[in-house]
Parts: structure tokens; C-alpha cells; sequence
């Protein structure tokens, strides 16, 4: 079957390949589902392992099928698979379990190992190939109404793990009810958690580098968030003049953003980092103020990062609820398609800067 794969070690090696079809016997027990792919989306991690910044292959091949922000539909399941048939729109998990207490008790996402094993970025294909199969507890089903943008349900789990997160560290305060909220980059990522933290109720704001008008600020403005330009008003500033923020989402990939982040932050407030940043950038910081504000404010901060089936199951909701709160809202993220695996060069040069105000491009691998 065709599939896109990268050699791992090798930069910009991504090209289409013919490889082996999975087979259903390969899961035991009978719980095996084959997925037929539909859409695949594409994001940084994509292009860093293109890039050969990270990415093993599995073990006895020299390849990696990348992709892992999967969206399909089930084609056949194993003898002892209840909870799906064929026909069902599905998306399936990353992160597959190791050997530490948190992996064994259902939450890989939270692992103390050191080694991931994650389809399409470490050690296990992804799903930018025709059809996948995989254990049908790593399979989330996706209800008919939002299979148009099912595959931003994978992206929508970071925003939904860190929100969760934040809500189940403030139950040490008996009472936590955030009414302001800032986002960090205005992404993929931070247009859904300006999205799941207005389904909430909170008020937003969100902040980006590019000035208006811009796609990004009209979806913003659609559900009632405010977009700030950080070169107009620095965050560490809005903290001031707009807050103080009860949660800051970081999604902005510029480390130094977290730092700004920290002092916008208010007392018993929580600040959520959700970008990988693999450099060595440094900056000056004020650290002893920082450390003074933190503690005697009761802030916290904590990282998200992949996630486990309950966030995937969270994120339905949401963008069922998005869909209901904003009709179309959410389809008009997915502003670059590209046509077929055959199209591994033009997918690869929207992902690269190539698309002109891209939000999410992504593989349409069928109909």
C-alpha cells in the first residue's frame, strides 16, 4: 500500500513509498480494527522529523510512516470488537503504553520512561498511508456531525488535556472559577483553546504576532475573543492592562513568550505550556521577582503534552459543542488540503511556509 515515509536520520528524506498492508492477526485477542484513512493532518512535529530532529523507525525497518493526527473510517474489526463497525468515522490515539505504574494504569500520556512509543513520530508507524490497524482500545469514535473536522480532533486533545489539567490542579483552592483567560499564539492550537475556554465562559484574550485583518483575528472575533498583537502590547503588560489572567494558555512556540507569560499571570493562577521548543535560545529574565510573584501568589505551572483516551473523548464534546455554539467555525481552520499521498512534495511545502495564511494543511488521502 502507498504511504509516506521519512528515513530517520536522514533530513528531508519524506517521499512516497509501497509498503507492507497491516494485517488485522497482528493484534491479539481478536481486537483488532482496520482503519481506512481519510485526512491526515500535518504540524511542526511533521516537519522536525523530516528534518531528522527526532524519529526512530520501528524495529526491523530502515523507515518511519509519519502522521499522526489521524481521522478515518473503519473498515473491518477482529471477532471480539463490540464497540465498533465498519463504517464508523474513527481517530485514533499516539502514545502507546511502555512499562512505568502511569502507562499500566491507562495514562501513557503521563509516563516516567524515557523513550516514547508514538505512531508516526517514535518506534511506530503513523497513519499517513491508506489504511492502519491498530487495538480498538487506542480507537475513539467520531459521531457523523463532526466528521467534517474529525481531524482536528488530535490537535483539540493538547487544548483539552491542558484545560483538564489546570481545573484538577485549582481543586486545592476548594473554589476556582477563571474568568479571564489568555492564549499564546494564535495556531492551530491557540485558536482551539480560545475556543474550548470560550465554550467555557471565560473570556479570552489571545495574542499573536501578525497585525490584523487576518483570518486568524476574524475566528478569533467570531467567538468573542479579543486579539491582541504582541508587538502593539507586550503579554507581560496585558497582565497589567487587561488582567490579571486566571489561566495562560502558551501555545506560541517562542520560549521566551513563557516568561512574559509568568508575570501576566494572576494570584492562584495557572500557566499551561503546550509548545515543544528543541533549541538553545536564552534570555534575561527577572528571576527573583518571577520566584517572589509565584510563591506568594500560589501560581503554577505545568506542561501538556499528547493524550490519553479521555482527552480524545473530551475533545469530541467540544467540537460537537463548537459546531452547535459556532456552525463552521471549525471547518474554516482547515484552510490547506492536499490531494493524495502522491502529493508528499506540495504537502511538505505548505507545511514548510509555502501556503500564504495556512491554519492546518492536511492530507485528503480518500473521499
Amino acid at each position: 500500500m502507498k504511504a509516506i515515509a521519512v528515513v530517520p536520520g536522514k533530513p528531508n528524506s519524506a517521499h512516497l513509498s509501497d509498503v507492507p498492508p497491516p494485517s488485522l492477526q497482528s493484534v491479539p485477542g481478536g481486537r483488532g480494527v482496520r482503519v481506512r484513512v481519510l485526512r491526515v493532518g500535518v504540524d511542526g512535529t511533521d516537519r522536525e522529523i523530516n528534518e531528522a530532529q527526532y524519529g526512530a523507525a520501528p524495529e526491523g525497518d530502515d523507515f518511519l510512516v509519519i502522521g499522526h493526527e489521524s481521522f478515518g473510517q473503519v473498515a473491518e474489526v477482529g471477532p471480539a470488537v463490540s464497540e465498533l463497525r465498519p463504517g464508523d468515522y474513527v481517530v485514533a490515539t499516539v502514545r502507546r503504553p511502555g512499562k512505568s505504574l502511569y502507562d499500566i494504569i491507562g495514562t501513557p500520556d503521563m509516563t516516567t520512561e524515557d523513550v516514547y512509543r508514538e505512531r508516526g513520530i517514535n518506534l511506530l508507524h503513523g497513519f499517513l498511508a491508506e489504511q492502519y490497524v491498530d487495538h480498538a482500545d487506542y480507537i475513539v469514535p467520531v459521531p457523523r456531525g463532526v466528521a467534517a473536522v474529525g481531524v482536528l480532533l488530535e490537535p483539540m486533545t493538547v487544548v483539552e488535556k491542558g484545560i483538564a489539567q489546570a481545573y484538577e490542579i485549582q481543586r486545592r483552592l476548594r473554589v476556582w472559577r477563571p474568568r479571564r483567560a489568555a492564549v499564546i499564539g494564535a495556531g492551530t492550537i491557540g485558536l482551539l483553546a480560545s475556543l474550548v475556554l470560550r465554550l467555557r465562559g471565560i473570556e479570552v484574550t489571545t495574542f499573536g504576532k501578525t497585525p490584523k485583518p487576518t483570518l486568524n483575528a476574524s475566528l478569533l472575533e467570531r467567538i468573542g475573543a479579543r486579539y491582541v498583537v504582541t508587538s502593539d502590547l507586550a503579554v507581560a503588560d496585558a497582565g497589567r492592562e487587561l488582567g490579571p489572567f486566571d489561566l495562560v494558555f502558551e501555545a506560541s512556540g517562542y520560549s521566551p513568550l513563557v516568561f512574559e507569560a509568568m508575570q501576566a499571570l494572576g494570584k492562584n493562577g495557572v500557566l499551561v505550556l503546550s509548545s515543544v521548543t528543541g533549541g538553545d535560545r536564552r534570555v534575561e529574565i527577572p528571576a527573583d521577582r518571577l520566584n517572589l510573584d509565584f510563591v506568594l501568589g500560589n501560581k503554577v505551572m505545568v506542561g501538556t503534552v499528547n493524550a490519553s483516551r479521555e482527552y480524545f473523548e473530551a475533545g469530541v464534546r467540544d467540537l460537537a459543542h463548537g459546531e452547535s455554539a459556532y456552525p463552521g467555525w471549525l471547518g474554516t481552520l482547515l484552510t490547506h488540503p492536499v490531494k493524495g499521498l502522491e502529493s508528499v512534495g506540495d504537502l511538505f511545502e505548505k507545511l514548510n511556509g509555502g501556503a500564504k495564511n495556512a491554519i492546518k494543511v492536511f492530507c485528503e488521502v480518500a473521499s
